[in-house]
């Protein structure tokens, strides 16, 4: 039996459309923006019989796919999903200083060193241990053949990174943008991406 996971990043938030990290501490409601994103996929995959749907514990994940959740398709939040905590960065202006804080925080993790983050943050290794759990959770139940989980970006490109054994280095080589999908299946013993960063449903109004 093959199990497909639809994999998709939250719609747009006001701090996503200001260039402004949210990390696990900001809670954040999408906005008009990320509602519209959120029913163009809808309107695109109602029709896939989800047998489950995970999200993160925050509640844009939520917001999201809420459409589906209201179809009656059981739903649960595991945090494991929830988006890496930036700690003091999160939600701060985009400055130069904030600027170069990211960049070189991002060349420590290119380069291997994936237990750095930022004060009161997470590392890349953190995060690794707890999607672990969660990706346990979501295979366990074999009898879910298609499943959808809504997360968040750097999150997501961890996850991806976990599926398909890619090293945390590598994690830059999965794209995205607000409401776009990784479809990946897995036959038992392998994951594959068969479907790499598609927003084709975001281009139907």
């Amino acid at each position: 039996m093959i199990k497909t996971l639809y994999i998709v990043r939250h719609g747009q938030t006001d701090l996503n459309k200001q260039g402004i990290v949210q990390g696990r501490g900001r809670d954040t409601d999408l906005n008009d923006e990320g509602r519209k994103q959120a029913n163009l996929f809808y309107n695109a995959y109602k029709s896939v019989p989800f047998n489950k749907i995970y999200i993160s514990a925050l509640k844009r994940t939520q917001q999201s796919i809420q459409q589906f959740i209201d179809l009656g398709i059981p739903y649960e939040k595991l945090p494991g999903l929830d988006e890496l905590a930036w700690g003091i960065y999160e939600g701060q202006p985009n400055t130069p200083e904030t600027k170069a804080a990211f960049l070189k925080i991002m060349r420590d993790w290119v380069a291997g060193r994936l237990d750095n983050k930022f004060e009161h943050g997470e590392s890349p290794n953190e995060v690794r241990l707890r999607q672990l759990e969660a990706l346990q959770i979501i295979m366990s139940h074999t009898e879910e053949e298609n499943v959808l989980i809504c997360m968040h970006g750097r999150a997501m490109r961890l996850f991806l990174c976990l599926l398909t054994g890619k090293p945390l280095t590598e994690m830059d080589s999965f794209p995205h943008q607000n409401l776009v999908l990784y479809k990946v299946t897995f036959d038992g013993e392998k994951f594959d991406i068969i479907s790499f960063n598609n927003s084709e449903h975001l281009k139907h109004d």
